[in-house]
């Protein structure tokens, strides 16, 4: 019988199955397949091919409500590539449209939870969000996502509107914010300042107060000083007249010449009587 041969090109690989049982998985190349004899029993040979090469997926049109509330359309491409065929045929029914459904539901999620202006801005945080929420699903099922990127945005017609809003409500946000961190800057300053000149004016007062200790201690002990000396001076003049009473008699002396020049000054001399006529009274 003649025997029938199966190419296959380097773009593929093959799936051999006997009697419906995974044998191997073909490389490129050219391999015979007997047909089922009549008369001897042979297993049922098939050779599956499955694609290797990187290929294109569009899921069109999503309308996806944004976390402000705004629906929009969206339509985004993957790229992929089978790396594993047994997984691709074994492990899914349909790994393009199980790749379909993962990419939908991901991009969904993902843009539910973006804000409109996070969206207009910022289309590769969603190319990374299916990457890292797909690729180790698909990796289970034999496919390897190369990228996803966003192709179309369709917005609703009052889209201007909604972003006047969604603009005015920013600026008024992040006045606010502003003149809440300018007045709390303020009233930091001013609690500074206040701080500051209390404790130079308590560091004042107390050196006003020490250095007016400091004086009255010194004048206190400057008069007790002179006072001492004084009763020093005198109490050794004391000494002196009592030792020489004529120095006595000089300074009265003395005193009634400087009298003796002052003509409104006026000299009172008690006269004692004698000591008869004391008697006798």
């Amino acid at each position: 019988m003649p025997k029938h041969v199966v190419t296959i090109k380097d773009t593929h690989r093959g799936l051999l199955y006997e009697d419906g049982v995974l044998k191997r998985v073909l490389e490129a190349g050219s391999y015979e397949v007997r047909p089922p004899s009549r008369w001897l029993r042979r297993p049922l040979v098939e050779i599956d091919l499955i694609d290797m090469r990187e290929r294109e997926l569009t899921i069109k049109g999503q309308e996806i409500l944004t976390a402000d509330k705004v629906a929009i359309r969206v339509s985004i491409v993957v790229r992929f590539r089978v790396i594993d065929p047994r997984a691709a045929r074994h492990e899914v029914e349909d790994h393009e449209a199980r790749l379909y459904s993962d990419v939908q539901l991901a991009a969904r999620r993902s843009l539910a939870s973006m804000v409109l202006e996070d969206i207009l801005t910022n289309r590769n945080r969603l190319s990374q969000d299916i990457l890292s929420e797909v690729k180790e699903s698909a990796a289970s099922y034999g496919v390897n996502i190369i990228r996803a990127n966003v192709k179309d945005l369709v917005f609703p017609g009052n889209l201007q509107e909604i972003m006047n809003r969604v603009l005015s409500a920013q600026r008024l946000a992040e006045a606010q914010r502003i003149e809440a961190s300018a007045k709390a800057e303020v009233e930091r300053i001013q609690a500074e300042a206040r701080a500051a000149a209390q404790k130079i004016q308590t560091e004042s007062d107390a050196d006003n107060q020490q250095r007016l200790a400091v004086a009255t201690a010194e004048a206190q002990r400057i008069r007790v000083g002179s006072e001492i000396s004084d009763l020093r001076e005198r109490e050794k003049a004391a000494g002196a007249w009592q030792q020489h009473p004529a120095l006595m008699r000089l300074m009265e002396l003395e005193t009634l010449r400087q009298l003796s020049t002052n003509a409104n000054a006026r000299i009172y001399v008690r006269f004692e009587p004698p000591d008869e006529e004391r008697g006798s009274d």
